[in-house]
């Protein structure tokens, strides 16, 4: 499993989580990532090559729906996510990207708000949005019933954890990564069991969309690698995922942890993430495909 990216995927459930205020690492997260996205559109174009509706069901800002309007140009994309504030910045980049004529919009929480589309889909994307449902067979069943004959339903859930610094940092205990690893995967675990009807599944994702009456055809991981050194830009981002990180978990560790990530994000530290030599990105989604048969 792989939980550990800044937004925490909660942009298909409300909660609560301010979305709006977390949308710029949100966007920065996801267009970092694009060259994997557009590894994966390009394998799912395989199967659905000419698709008349694609929709990307827990959008967030909206980057990778218009990545899709993109990829797939004669396609119109909807997408869906709870938060308006999101999703008029989607509005704005498919307008800044030249594809307002083929993209809308649709708020609303999941799966109820699939109910709302004007035509079923061809290529239903859904990226780490699946497991802010409380049940996730219940919720894959409902998307399927949104997909037209022979549309495709695209699940991004799994991967493995970003790395972004050595194990070893000069400074701090070694193996950083692997204690953050370990209390973002114990935060998922209450985020799970405190969500609404959550039923507890076990992970085989194939079989899950088997269960939801689709033929499973075909499950692959995708690589994102950012070797140092790294532009300012993804300096920016990689910041922005720590100071998240230090937020969201600092009950969760020790001293010396907090300290090693205030001077990673201690800008006049020589040791920061804004200044050493080391910095990369490496990252790996997972992406099941499904396709509805009947």
């Amino acid at each position: 499993m792989a939980h550990d990216h800044p937004t925490h995927h909660g942009h298909a459930h409300g909660g609560d989580t301010d979305w709006g205020a977390l949308a710029a690492l949100l966007e920065a997260e996801a267009e970092l990532h694009a060259p994997a996205y557009g590894q994966a559109m390009a394998w799912l174009g395989e199967e659905a090559a000419a698709p008349g509706l694609i929709v990307d069901a827990g959008s967030g800002p909206g980057v990778i729906a218009c990545q899709f309007a993109q990829v797939f140009p004669g396609a119109r994309v909807v997408a869906v996510d709870a938060s308006e504030p999101l999703l008029e910045r989607a509005r704005a980049r498919a307008a800044r990207l030249g594809v307002a004529g083929r993209f809308n919009t649709l708020a609303g929480e999941l799966p109820d708000v699939l109910d709302r589309l004007d035509a079923p889909a061809d290529l239903l994307w859904a990226s780490r949005s699946l497991h802010h449902l409380g049940d996730q067979k219940a919720a894959l069943t409902a998307f399927a019933a949104r997909l037209a004959p022979g549309g495709t339903l695209a699940i991004l859930e799994g991967g493995l954890p970003s790395r972004y610094l050595p194990r070893d940092l000069g400074f701090g205990r070694p193996g950083l990564h692997a204690r953050l690893d370990a209390a973002q995967e114990d935060r998922f675990a209450r985020m799970r069991a405190e969500l609404p009807g959550a039923v507890a599944e076990a992970e085989d994702w194939p079989a899950l969309l088997a269960a939801a009456g689709l033929k499973h055809t075909g499950t692959r991981s995708f690589l994102l690698d950012v070797p140092a050194p790294v532009p300012d830009r993804v300096r920016a981002f990689v910041a922005g995922v720590l100071g998240r990180t230090r937020e969201i978990h600092a009950d969760a560790l020790d001293a010396e942890d907090r300290a090693t990530l205030d001077r990673l994000l201690d800008p006049a530290d020589p040791g920061s993430v804004h200044r050493r030599p080391d910095v990369f990105v490496l990252a790996a989604h997972t992406v099941h495909r499904a396709v509805r048969t009947a």
